[in-house]
């Protein structure tokens, strides 16, 4: 059986899908903006969990996520589409509106207008289908596309912390009853931060040669961007910023949610390392190079060298 990411390759072939491939679609606006327009799905029990979270914050995650695609091709938010479909015990349990509270309060932070979309009655399970658009100056879109050899290697932030929370979750610990870093760990998961202003800056600057955000797994994107420009890579394990609220995690597992966790929703860009320096950008981390050896990513540390897996998130 095909992943969800060789169904989409075959699907593209097949149909000659040329604006298919990257967090966005770029299509043409005027002579002076492209139009950006990502979809995302959200379904119960795959994507979120009703006894994990509240549903602010799962209203809050349904935009969170699409923004975070806007970053990643450097464009500002401008419109969205929301539709939602629920069972009837949900609908009659008060979910819905506070719900689009949640969706609401992020909307208005990033001047995001609700321009439509649908509400419908499910059998069991609560499905979420957000579609965002936006705007970038013409011809600064960033695509996965970009990556050249000799390029540095960058991540926003920190990463992992999406993937511990998700463990803490999964091994009981409540968001309610949760108290500072704990609580900090478990807002990575459930009320992600889109990286808009900092993708916007690279975009405007012409910064970034390629970029994508952390939603399957730096080392899952990572590959998605030299599958994408027909590069390869090589990490710094130790460079890479692992989130300083798993310091209750050992070194083995705050590696394995750094590279293979998703859900962190930092930007991982690539660039001249001297285009980067004195920029006025949120903490960024240089964590590799990337090479001319197509398809390789590689981890090094001061005394090892290995192959990076192709690991993280995969729905199929």
């Amino acid at each position: 059986m095909p992943t969800e990411f060789e169904f989409i390759r075959n699907l593209k072939e097949k149909y000659g899908l040329n604006r298919v491939g990257d967090d966005c679609a770029v299509l043409p606006k005027d002579s002076k903006a492209d139009l950006v327009i990502t979809a995302d799905m959200l379904v119960e029990d795959i994507d979120f969990r009703l006894k994990w979270t509240t549903p602010e914050h799962i209203g809050h995650k349904a935009l969170a996520v699409s923004l975070s695609d806007i970053a990643a091709m450097g464009g500002t938010p401008k419109w969205a589409i929301l539709s939602i479909a629920v069972p009837a015990e949900v609908w009659d349990g008060g979910f819905v509106d506070r719900f689009y509270e949640g969706w609401f309060k992020l909307a208005q932070q990033h001047n995001v207008e609700l321009v439509g979309g649908d509400v419908s009655r499910s059998p069991a399970k609560i499905v979420i289908d957000s579609i965002l658009g936006g705007e970038t100056v013409k011809g600064h879109a960033v695509l996965r596309s970009g990556a050249r050899p000799g390029d540095s290697i960058f991540v926003t932030g920190s990463v992992g912390g999406a993937a511990g929370a998700l463990e803490l979750l999964e091994s009981g610990v409540s968001y309610a009853e949760s108290r500072g870093k704990k609580r900090r760990l478990l807002e990575r998961q459930l009320c992600p931060t889109p990286q808009i202003e900092a993708g916007q800056h690279l975009s405007s600057r012409k910064l970034a040669s390629a970029m994508i955000d952390i939603s399957d797994g730096l080392g899952a994107d990572l590959y998605h961007i030299c599958d994408s420009s027909g590069v390869g890579a090589v990490i710094d394990l130790d460079a890479i910023p692992v989130d300083e609220d798993l310091d209750s995690f050992s070194i083995v597992e705050k590696r394995a949610f750094a590279i293979g966790g998703g859900e962190d929703f930092e930007l991982l860009f690539t660039s001249k390392r001297e285009k980067i320096i004195g920029q006025k950008l949120p903490l960024i981390h240089r964590i590799g190079v990337v090479t001319a050896n197509v398809g390789i990513v590689e981890l090094v540390t001061d005394d090892s060298r290995s192959l990076l897996p192709r690991i993280g998130y995969r729905h199929f």
